[in-house]
């Protein structure tokens, strides 16, 4: 099957120039392969380096060593450029914090990624509004800004945003901390759709019963990490 995500011999490294440029190593040696309709969990103790290799996949942390791409596109040496593309047509992150323009209406902050592929106005909002329907927002709040609603309205709507585009490689990032079991279940019925139309995911899913459910394997990244391996 096509791999999605392609790791090997991924290294990563942390220099505190507050501290006389000390060097720290985080990550070494990781190894992974994702194909198109495989959810893969990562796992490990706090501080592992889960959040890291996760960030090192979207492209927000550079790479110390090692390839790592990205339905064919090589993040660890991709331009600036590059990444915006991918992050627009192919790589979409749920993470655990929603980050918005103030007074921008939910609606459309959960419409943008269609809005930035070209979807039309009207059908981009369809789409946004049928998935803050099924994540039970009320529609009384679409027209407001998200800055405004709890914390886990926010997370329901950080988790439509990430659906809207059906984007064929997902990051996930503790996608049903703190929900309750009502929407718990929405979210991962919006996983294994995901799955099922081909898309491959790499997820952090501290609910056990989450990852036994979606995660088609596990890996520890403990065996990563400097320091931690055994």
């Amino acid at each position: 099957m096509t791999a999605m995500i392609e790791i090997e011999n991924l290294s990563k490294a942390f220099t505190l120039h507050n501290q006389g440029g000390v060097v720290i190593p985080v990550m070494a040696g990781a190894e992974l392969r994702i194909v198109a309709g495989e959810c893969v969990g990562l796992t490990g103790q706090s501080g592992s380096g889960k959040s890291t290799l996760m960030r090192m996949v979207y492209g927000n942390y550079l790479t110390a060593g090692g390839r790592l791409r990205v339905a064919g596109v090589d993040v660890a040496q991709a331009s600036p450029r590059q990444i915006i593309a991918l992050r627009r047509d192919t790589l979409g992150y749920v993470s655990q914090f929603l980050r918005v323009v103030p007074r921008v209406p939910t609606v459309d902050v959960v419409a943008e990624p269609l809005l930035r592929l070209g979807v039309p106005v009207a059908d981009a909002r369809a789409r946004a509004e049928a998935l803050l329907s099924r994540l039970n927002i009320p529609q009384r709040l679409w027209g407001l800004s998200p800055t405004t609603f709890s914390g886990g309205e926010q997370q329901r709507v950080n988790i439509a945003r990430g659906f809207a585009h059906d984007f064929p490689v997902l990051l996930l990032d503790e996608p049903t901390a703190s929900l309750d079991a009502v929407n718990r279940e929405v979210v991962l019925g919006l996983i294994e759709e995901a799955k099922a139309r081909g898309a491959a995911i790499l997820g952090i899913f501290h609910d056990e019963g989450a990852r036994a459910r979606v995660c088609d394997r596990l890996v520890d990244v403990t065996g990563f990490t400097p320091g931690l391996a055994a």
